[in-house]
């Protein structure tokens, strides 16, 4: 076993690899915003509060989307499936494009969720909260909806895109 960093050494590569051993599910906020889909991926999506019904997600301050996103009144988080690695790679590429070729649904509010997640929410902004180089915006929910089927969900683990696998 190697020794631990000091507080000096925490370079961010360094962080990015520790934080990386960590798997995590992968999510698609998304929203109509001047006529147009807008969205983006997130690992960082973690439930929060059942009263009132509240979840997470952390964003880069950097993000150049989180502020056109953040204008709508609503939006929609889908629970990515372990068959949307393609999607999420969509969902980080440029802007303009993003939805070209996602099959999706804009409730009247203007929330987006994309087809076949294993999981959508509609959700309000409930409040965000300035975390050093990222913004940990807390999401109200006010719908749900949640696939039949027993698929599993999109893993992004060491930097890279996985699924779960079922033990006997």
């Amino acid at each position: 076993m190697t020794s631990l960093a000091t507080n000096q050494d925490l370079d961010p590569r360094l962080l990015r690899d520790a934080f990386g051993t960590f798997p995590s599910g992968v999510v698609a906020l998304a929203a109509e915003i001047d006529g147009r889909p807008i969205g983006l991926a997130a690992s960082s999506f973690t439930s929060v509060s059942l009263d009132p019904p509240l979840v997470s997600v952390s964003l880069a301050t950097s993000s150049k989307t989180w502020p056109d996103l953040r204008r709508s009144s609503h939006i929609g988080v889908t629970v990515l499936a372990d068959h949307h690695a393609e999607v999420c790679r969509a969902l980080a590429g440029p802007v303009d494009h993003r939805f070209d070729e996602l099959d999706f649904t804009t409730t009247p509010e203007g929330a987006i969720t994309l087809d076949e997640g294993l999981a959508s929410f509609d959700c309000t902004i409930y409040r965000e909260v300035e975390a050093g180089d990222h913004v940990v915006v807390l999401l109200e929910l006010h719908a749900v909806h949640q696939a039949e089927d027993n698929a599993h969900p999109l893993v992004f683990h060491r930097s890279g895109f996985g699924t779960l696998r079922t033990l006997a």
